[in-house]
């Protein structure tokens, strides 16, 4: 805990003053271009892989980078889904998975899961990501087939589905290699260099701005 009240005390210091000005603009405006949704595993960071600045990206962070597919129980992931396509009118959506994820290797390796049952619960939200990497049981296949299932499942929130036809947001499926520090596109041509870049919302399209939540 004393390293984070220190790097509070650093942010404060060095990093506030510089932005200072773009702080003051979002107090009162919450307009993301992206909803990033990735692996809620501590090596991976959407806003330092992706270079972004505070307000680009709303978050949402899931082990194994699962998307629940839509059901008439509400939960704080669909909650969120629909906020930032329906409301804050996200012109991207990036389903991010990564290399040695706990959740894939766990379900890979068929590691015992009795002593967490929630965790194996909740797992389950990757029963068709299994089913596409049938034939390869490694840990980096299962990986991308995950993030491929997830894709499909955000396409059955209603929010989304109607974004699609309307041609309001795109679908972008990455990995991201740690040791590497590669990030591969799953859903787009891959120049060698990195994915492709998740375009900020068109001006003439930016909804009402809003501060929250």
């Amino acid at each position: 805990m004393p390293a984070l009240a220190e790097g509070v005390a650093r942010f404060r210091r060095d990093a506030f003053p510089a932005k200072a000005e773009l702080y003051a603009r979002l107090a009162t405006h919450h307009d993301p271009h992206t909803l990033f949704i990735g692996c809620s595993d501590a090596r991976v960071v959407p806003e330092l892989l992706t270079g972004a600045e505070p307000g680009d990206l709303f978050v949402i962070r899931t082990a194994g980078n699962l998307v629940p597919a839509h059901g008439l129980a509400a939960d704080g992931v669909a909650a969120s889904i629909e906020y930032a396509v329906a409301v804050l009118g996200v012109r991207s959506i990036v389903v991010c998975g990564h290399s040695a994820c706990g959740a894939m290797t766990a379900l890979a390796e068929g590691h015992d899961l009795g002593g967490a049952p929630a965790v194996a619960a909740w797992l389950r939200h990757a029963d068709a990501s299994r089913a596409r990497a049938a034939n390869d049981g490694g840990v980096p296949a299962l990986v991308r087939e995950n993030v491929r299932a997830q894709l499909a499942n955000l396409a059955t929130h209603p929010s989304v589905a109607r974004a699609l036809v309307a041609g309001e947001v795109t679908l972008h499926g990455w990995v991201f290699d740690i040791a590497g520090g590669r990030v591969e596109d799953l859903t787009g041509a891959d120049d060698g260099e990195g994915p492709a870049t998740p375009q900020p919302r068109r001006a003439d399209r930016r909804p009402t701005p809003h501060p929250g939540p």
